[in-house]
């Protein structure tokens, strides 16, 4: 669902500023007073390989503007407006609002990523979203290992309320996850959001946890968990992508989230990572606070991408 109040598609047009800006100012400086030549196609896909929409994605995009305007004359705008319809074109089938199965009490949500990308944070804002939507939510700090993950936890569980269950420092992530599972059943919550580690430098390592994980959630409930959901940074752009690669070989993600794309110019991966993966987008985060997290949409994202209104 996405957020009525006032305010989302202005701090979405904000927060998408540095993307936007580079891809229009880029369009308008190929298209002045020029006709859709072989110069200008190769130049707007090196423009939208530049934005992180990936090599793939550009090509795409500029074959099917040179199937409809080759030769043509073309105007910035009108290249921004085809632009804008295609990408939403990519994304649309994508954007999917991450619905708790309300015929699982609790819906055991296991968010994952690399350490950095806003995962806890994201939980935090998720799970007082949730709440302010009346559902009983509970957390768990799986990342056993990083203090500050905890901590941060313990934080957004107090200023919204909602019980986080915790184990001792470097205690086993899993036994922490059965724990706050059982809890979860006993005390009839609706949501459980899972903290877990992310060092994927030592990819054995965080293998070995994360299948654990899953594999003590299962001793309660065959389905569990009900999704895995990626957390990435939009800063990293295409770094992105190997990150998802990654995280595919050790568990089966059913969705993602995109974090921190106020801080960048790259806004054009979430493009690339629809295209290559197919995976839902949940959610697109634009900021510290806990309404900068929306459901997302693709009309919006991609009219505000190219700057339009």
């Amino acid at each position: 669902m996405s957020d009525t109040k006032p305010g989302w598609l202005a701090r979405l047009k904000t927060g998408l500023g540095k993307s936007s800006g580079k891809l229009t100012g880029g369009i308008a400086g190929i298209f002045t007073k020029r006709k859709l030549d072989a110069t200008s196609v190769e130049a707007l896909e090196e423009l939208l390989i530049e934005a992180d929409l990936g090599a793939s994605v550009a090509a795409e995009l500029t074959g099917a503007l040179t199937k409809q305007r080759f030769e043509k004359d073309i105007a910035p705008d009108e290249v921004r407006q085809f632009l804008a319809d295609e990408i939403t074109n990519i994304l649309a089938p994508l954007a999917q609002p991450l619905i708790p199965d309300a015929t699982r009490k609790p819906s055991v949500i296991m968010m994952v990523g690399v350490n950095g990308n806003g995962k806890t944070t994201t939980i935090g804002k998720l799970a007082a979203q949730y709440k302010q939507q009346g559902k009983k939510v509970m957390l768990a700090a799986a990342d056993t290992f990083r203090a500050a993950a905890v901590e941060q936890l313990q934080v957004w569980g107090q200023r919204s309320n909602i019980t986080v269950v915790t184990g001792e420092h470097e205690s086993d992530p899993a036994s922490v996850a059965f724990r706050a599972y059982e809890q979860a059943i006993a005390e009839k919550a609706d949501i459980l959001l899972i903290d877990t580690a992310g060092r994927l430098q030592n990819k054995s390592n965080l293998m070995g946890e994360l299948q654990k994980l899953s594999k003590v959630l299962k001793k309660i409930d065959e389905s569990a968990p009900h999704h895995t959901v990626l957390v990435l940074d939009a800063t990293t752009g295409q770094n992105a992508i190997s990150q998802v690669q990654a995280f595919k070989e050790i568990v089966q993600i059913t969705g993602l989230i995109v974090t921190k794309l106020d801080g960048t110019a790259k806004g054009g991966i979430v493009v690339a990572l629809a295209r290559q993966f197919k995976l839902p987008i949940h959610y697109i985060g634009i900021g510290e606070g806990i309404e900068d997290i929306n459901s997302f949409e693709a009309i919006d994202f991609s009219r505000n991408l190219l700057d339009l209104p």
